[in-house]
């Protein structure tokens, strides 16, 4: 009796640490978190891919003008490495390390006060996570 309730005890709190876990770093979703983020702060001046950058950042479009596709400011390094936040340069441009890093050009959102640090944090979650739709 005692031996069955320690090994439920241990499947319990095995539960609860599983459970926690998931309840500190809820996943960052790219159509609930990423594309509002992009649409608010970034679409204005990349709406249809023909201006600034050449790219659109709006709903699903962005993904295919950022993941995988090198940056034009710096061609050796990914616009999104999926996987890789520190070698994504949207991250750099976001955070200001881009000159840094062989970039160029300002920092991210032009002509606007830098984004909070959470919303860094949910792009770099993003693109930790794979950079998935």
């Amino acid at each position: 009796m005692r031996l069955a309730l320690l090994a439920g005890a241990a499947v319990l709190a095995a539960g609860c640490a599983a459970h926690a876990d998931e309840g500190s770093a809820p996943a960052v979703s790219y159509t609930k978190d990423i594309v509002p983020l992009l649409e608010s702060q970034c679409a204005t001046c990349h709406l249809t891919g023909e201006e600034a950058g050449g790219m659109s950042l709006v709903g699903d479009a962005a993904i295919a003008y950022l993941v995988g596709k090198s940056a034009e400011e710096a061609p050796a390094l990914m616009r999104v490495a999926a996987g890789d936040p520190d070698r994504s340069y949207l991250v750099m441009k976001l955070e200001g390390t881009h000159i840094t890093h062989g970039g160029n050009g300002a920092q991210m959102p032009f002509g606007a006060p830098p984004l909070p640090a959470a919303d860094i944090a949910k792009v770099r979650a993003w693109i930790a996570a794979g950079a998935n739709p």
